[in-house]
C-alpha cells in the first residue's frame, strides 16, 4: 500500500480532525462542469486532478508562515452537474455556494469550466454587496453569447459586469474585436499580457484598480502553458509563476477578498499541470486564511 492510499481524499489531504465543515474557516467546493468549452475539454475531471495532487503539496507557506496543516478547511462533496442548460447549472452553483458563504466561511471554487464563476459571484455579491473582480485569463470572457448561449465559458465576465460588479483584467493576450470594444466602452482596465511581461510595475496597478470586496477568478491558462498545459484554450505568453504568485500576494495585502476560483483545468494525465494547479489552489488558501487572521 502506498502512501497516497491511506491520504484522506480532501483539498490537502488533511485528516478528519481539522477538515469538518463546522469548525472550518474555509470550504473547497469541487465544481467539475463541463458543457461549453469550445476547443480542448477535460475540465469536468480537473476538481479531482486538483485534490488528488494538493495530497502531495507541502502545507506550510513561508511567505506568510501559514502552515494549512493546522487550518480549518473543509472539502464540500463534488457538484453534480446539471445536465439541463449552463444557465441550470449557474443557479446550481450559486445555491450550493450560498450556504458556506452564509455560514460566514470563505469559499474557494475549483472548476470546471469558467462558466461555474458567474454562481459564485452571485452567491458572494448576495453577502458582500457590489464586487469588483480580478480576472486572470488568457482570454477577456467578454462575448455576449458564444455558441448559441449567453452563459458560455467565453460570456461569464460579461454576465458579472451587467450584474453591476466591476471586472479587472490581467494576463489577457487573446480577444474578439466585440470583447475589446465592450471593455473601452465600460472603462474595464485591462493588463495584457506583452505588458505584464515586460516589468512587474502593472502588479500595483492593478490591484489599485480594485474597489470594495473583491472576488478572485483565476483561469489557470491566465499562466503560461509551460506551467499548466492542461487547459481548454491554451495561449502562448502567459503569466510566468513569481509574478502571479507577487499578484495574489500583493491582492491579498491590499485588499478584502472575500472568496475565489480556480477554473480550466482539465484532467489530462499531466502530473505537472496538476501539481501546479494544486500549488496555486494551496496559494489562494494559504493567503486567504492568514488575511484572516
Amino acid at each position: 500500500m502506498s502512501d497516497s492510499d491511506v491520504i484522506p481524499f480532501n483539498f490537502l489531504g488533511l485528516p478528519a480532525e481539522t477538515s469538518g465543515y463546522k469548525a472550518a474557516r474555509l470550504v473547497v467546493l469541487p465544481a467539475g462542469f463541463e458543457a461549453t468549452t469550445s476547443y480542448g475539454g477535460g475540465t469536468r475531471g480537473g476538481p479531482e486532478a486538483i485534490i488528488a495532487a494538493s495530497r502531495q503539496v507541502e502545507t506550510y507557506d513561508p511567505q506568510t508562515g501559514a502552515d494549512l496543516a493546522d487550518a480549518p478547511i473543509h472539502t464540500m462533496p463534488p457538484l453534480a452537474p446539471e445536465l439541463a442548460s449552463p444557465e441550470a447549472m449557474t443557479e446550481r452553483i450559486r445555491r450550493a455556494a450560498a450556504r458556506p458563504t452564509a455560514d460566514g466561511k470563505w469559499v474557494l471554487a475549483l472548476g470546471g469550466e469558467h462558466s461555474i464563476s458567474l454562481g459564485l459571484v452571485r452567491a458572494a455579491a448576495e453577502k458582500h454587496g457590489r464586487l469588483s473582480i480580478l480576472h486572470v485569463d488568457a482570454h477577456l470572457d467578454l462575448r455576449d453569447k458564444y455558441d448559441g448561449t449567453p452563459y458560455s465559458h467565453a460570456c461569464v465576465m460579461r454576465r458579472c459586469v451587467e450584474d453591476g460588479h466591476r471586472t479587472v483584467h490581467v494576463g489577457i493576450r487573446n480577444a474578439c474585436r466585440e470583447e475589446v470594444l465592450f471593455a473601452a466602452r465600460k472603462k474595464l482596465p485591462v493588463f495584457w499580457a506583452r505588458r505584464c511581461a515586460d516589468n512587474e510595475k502593472w502588479i500595483p496597478r492593478a490591484v489599485s484598480a480594485l474597489r470594495g470586496p473583491v472576488y478572485l477568478s483565476f483561469d489557470v491558462d491566465g499562466l503560461d502553458p509551460g506551467i499548466i498545459r492542461t487547459t481548454g484554450t491554451p495561449e502562448p505568453g502567459g503569466l510566468a509563476w513569481w509574478p502571479a504568485m507577487r499578484l495574489l500576494e500583493e491582492l491579498f495585502r491590499r485588499r478584502r477578498v472575500v472568496g475565489a476560483d480556480v477554473v480550466e483545468h482539465a484532467a489530462a494525465g499531466d502530473p505537472a499541470s496538476d501539481f501546479a494547479a494544486a500549488r496555486l489552489a494551496a496559494k489562494i488558501a494559504a493567503l486567504a486564511l492568514y488575511a484572516m487572521r
